[in-house]
């Protein structure tokens, strides 16, 4: 009986001694390790498809596209209303929920991306590693200021209750922050390093070619504060001439296969058939003899209805019978985070602004548009670039901005809706938008914002005084615009 007792005795001892750093050693998963020790490499993947599939073209560049007129909303539900442009739609907190959640979620794990390049971290001292987060960094960030006006930003990745900040500032951290990308991509360049291959689906890892894409960033952040400092125009050419010399081609993720997997549009698209050609859009094209419109009005339904007029009320109640893009079709298009015609126009645009020739960038920018057009839709255009750009005559800034707009049509529709508040603030009307409900009793219906997503209208105080409450939530939508053009917040 005493032999039992001792052996009892010195067993609860020795688990005493040592039970700690056993349950240490029990309740580590090995197959789970934290997320500070993974190598930062490892989350660039999602990082690039986050940004690409769900903040630059998903439900941001889905509204977008209806209030640019490239597209027309149908099939009796959410853009029904949206192309009504019915208040309950278009200013709701809950319509841009999704991807409000979806980006901040994003820049958590690029934050953390960026900071385990610091020293005694695991990716410390990499700096395509660093660049590359930056990067993202200021396209998340850029997408949300652009379209929300002021933000959670400096306190939003640590607390609940983020203070808004002022896009003036959120601005000037973004121009900070793409140096500091430009600078960490250059060094790595020059070094011949890659630390993440293949994990990034851009562009393989490549920090050159990052380092273009870190130029066009530039070159479009200078563009969309041009309303606030006209001087920006020389540094939007001096930085798109640096994006082209480093071999920019485009930043376009191309992992979709159309079966397995299809991009964000077609997916969309498939399973909802709310999206409709415009007739807005559809007669750009016609004034121009456009071969791009044989792949634009496409009778998919074969209804008769190639396309809608803005705002039409019986044809965006239908399902099934407008006529759409052929690209909605192919769910293996690439997605652009930055198309190589994009930046061709943001340089002729500037150039056209300061009085230079920009014809060959109008030109080369049109080529990009008919090779993205017949690569998403799988046809081959009945004219070609040189001679559809010969039969437009003289290069002005309006046909610049024309053939921006249609170039963009592809995927590129929140940066269309910036360029057209920014136009609008700057007195201009280079593309007449005709939906008739953009206007209602003399009030505005057209949004110069976007509403803040409803997880942070309910549960951050700072957001929700912003946003409103009452009869009063969402009536700065229509009414004020953000800093960059010409608002106060």
């Amino acid at each position: 009986m005493f032999k039992k007792y001792l052996y009892t005795a010195l067993a609860a001892l020795t688990l005493t001694s040592c039970g700690e750093d056993l349950m240490d050693r029990i309740n580590k998963d090995e197959h789970n390790p934290s997320s500070s020790s993974v190598d930062a490499k490892f989350q660039v993947t999602d990082a690039v498809v986050s940004t690409a599939y769900s903040t630059w073209s998903g439900d941001y560049a889905f509204y977008a596209a209806l209030f640019n007129e490239q597209a027309f909303g149908t099939g009796n539900n959410q853009f029904m209303k949206a192309e009504m442009r019915q208040r309950s739609e278009t200013a709701a907190s809950t319509t841009f929920n999704n991807c409000w959640n979806s980006t901040y979620g994003n820049l958590m794990n690029i934050k953390q991306m960026i900071e385990k390049c610091e020293e005694g971290r695991v990716n410390a001292g990499q700096k395509d590693v660093l660049g590359i987060g930056q990067v993202l960094w200021v396209l998340c960030y850029e997408a949300l200021t652009d379209l929300h006006g002021d933000i959670p930003y400096s306190e939003a990745l640590v607390s609940p209750t983020a203070k808004l900040d002022k896009q003036e500032d959120i601005y000037k951290d973004l121009f900070t922050r793409i140096d500091e990308a430009i600078a960490a991509l250059d060094e790595a360049a020059k070094a011949k390093v890659n630390n993440v291959g293949n994990q990034d689906l851009l562009f393989s890892g490549d920090p050159a070619k990052w380092l273009g894409l870190a130029h066009a960033v530039k070159a479009r952040l200078l563009l969309n504060t041009t309303f606030r400092d006209q001087s920006a125009f020389a540094k939007v050419i001096a930085e798109g001439e640096a994006a082209l010399s480093l071999g920019f081609s485009g930043a376009e993720l191309g992992i979709f296969n159309g079966v397995d997997c299809d991009n964000s549009w077609t997916a969309f698209q498939w399973s909802r058939y709310y999206v409709g050609a415009s007739k807005t859009f559809a007669d750009i094209l016609a004034e121009r003899n456009d071969p791009r419109l044989d792949v634009y009005a496409v009778d998919y339904f074969e209804t008769g209805v190639t396309c809608a007029p803005a705002g039409d009320e019986s044809l965006a109640k239908m399902t099934e019978t407008v006529g759409f893009p052929l690209w909605l079709d192919n769910g293996a298009a690439t997605l652009h985070i930055y198309s190589l015609s994009e930046l061709y126009f943001n340089i002729a645009e500037a150039k056209a602004r300061l009085g230079q020739d920009a014809s060959a960038e109008l030109l080369e920018g049109v080529k990009a548009s008919f090779a993205d057009y017949e690569a998403a839709t799988g046809e081959t255009l009945t004219a070609g670039a040189d001679e559809y750009v010969a039969a437009l005559g003289a290069v002005s800034l309006k046909e610049v901005m024309v053939q921006k707009y249609i170039a963009m049509a592809r995927d590129g529709h929140v940066q269309t809706y910036n360029d057209l508040r920014r136009c609008k603030a700057m007195g201009e009307e280079f593309i007449k938008l005709l939906n008739p409900n953009n206007e209602n009793g003399g009030q505005n219906m057209w949004p110069l914002r976007l509403a803040y997503g409803n997880s942070d209208v309910v549960s951050n105080p700072n957001v929700a005084a912003a946003f409103g409450s009452g009869n009063e939530a969402g009536n700065y939508l229509f009414t004020e615009n953000v800093w960059l053009f010409g608002g106060s917040r």
